[in-house]
């Protein structure tokens, strides 16, 4: 069973799977901010936090890949009751379901914002864990955080799995919830749970003209209006950005892959390549033939400055590496079709 599978990366993951062979129980409830008003799906529309649907559905299931979420940075914190209601809540509801249906697989989505800032380490202090960035560094400019001890500039790195969960968002905050609910589910009925640290993913689908979207997506938006797109800091913020293909084959991977029972584990899904994002919005402009970029500064609170993943674990448990490169993926995502706008509501 795929929940969200009418959504961006939930789409890729359902079809994915079933051109492997597998028989696909796909469901999503079109919620407004993710699909615009409207929606049509060819699938069951439901809610995951709805046990009764969930009962059915999960008859004769061997794995769950729960791709279901409220998603994206959010408009303000208004938005953390929704958040926790379509994420956490409805995760629980899931997982409950799923044990008394005795289905002890999952896949789960998870995102690399549970990390915060990424790996960094200090000349004189070894790796060190940065303190949020102050406003009043980066009104002035500075935007790299600096080491807590000495204050000296830090080197940033490969984050992997093992490194501490410091969600600074709201959306982050439910996305480290959902990894704690499903690592205890795990615990309590000796499931096996994979969970998908899915780093900057682009691709077609993208749902475009909306502040839940991501980067890639409000990039590709201005450049259709014709203008051109607003880089926020100094472009020079450093991130994975992963295909939305790559992405779907992860998940397939981790649905063929036995787990450890009992455990969830954490997985980086990533290219293994990072970019700057000046560099996507540059290579993104010349792609598209339109205005190159505005680089503004400031930033949105709880932006972090570097975030890029350690491929390692995917691929030596899973045997995963990212197939499309930037370059490829730029080429096609300049073209691909994108969703209609999304509702605020």
């Amino acid at each position: 069973m795929v929940t969200g599978a009418a959504g961006f990366i939930g789409s890729h993951v359902a079809e994915a799977l079933s051109a492997r062979g597998h028989g696909v129980v796909a469901m999503d409830n079109l919620l407004p901010k993710a699909h615009g008003d409207g929606a049509t799906f060819d699938g069951v529309v439901g809610d995951v936090r709805d046990p009764a649907l969930l009962a059915d559905l999960l008859t004769g299931v061997d794995v769950v890949c729960h791709q279901a979420a409220m998603v994206g940075h959010g408009v303000s914190p208004a938005d953390a009751p929704d958040y926790v209601l379509h994420n956490d809540l409805g995760t629980a509801v899931l997982l409950a379901a799923m044990h008394e249906a005795g289905v002890r697989r999952l896949v789960l989505a998870s995102s690399m914002v549970v990390y915060g800032e990424g790996h960094y380490e200090c000349p004189a202090h070894g790796p060190v864990a940065p303190a949020p960035r102050r406003m009043s560094d980066v009104d002035s400019g500075r935007y790299d955080p600096p080491c807590p001890v000495c204050g000296a500039n830090l080197s940033s790195g490969l984050v992997c799995e093992d490194a501490a969960l410091d969600p600074r968002s709201t959306y982050a905050a439910t996305k480290a919830a959902q990894e704690y609910l499903a690592s205890a589910w795990a615990r309590q009925t000796g499931g096996t749970v994979w969970a998908l640290r899915y780093h900057n993913v682009y691709g077609p689908r993208m749902p475009r003209d909306t502040p839940y979207a991501g980067v890639a997506s409000l990039f590709r938006s201005a450049l259709e209006r014709g203008e051109a797109p607003t880089v926020l800091e100094d472009g020079r913020q450093r991130r994975d950005f992963v295909h939305v293909t790559d992405v779907a084959l992860a998940n397939a991977l981790a649905t063929e892959t036995a787990g450890s029972e009992g455990t969830l584990t954490p997985v980086n899904v990533c290219s293994g390549t990072p970019h700057t994002v000046g560099e996507l919005a540059t290579e993104l402009a010349k792609a598209c033939g339109g205005p190159a970029p505005r680089v503004i500064g400031g930033t949105r609170p709880g932006d972090v400055r570097h975030v890029v993943a350690d491929p390692a674990r995917a691929r030596e448990l899973l045997g995963f590496t990212a197939r499309t490169t930037f370059e490829q993926g730029i080429a096609d995502f300049a073209t691909a079709p994108l969703r209609a706008p999304a509702a605020l509501v």
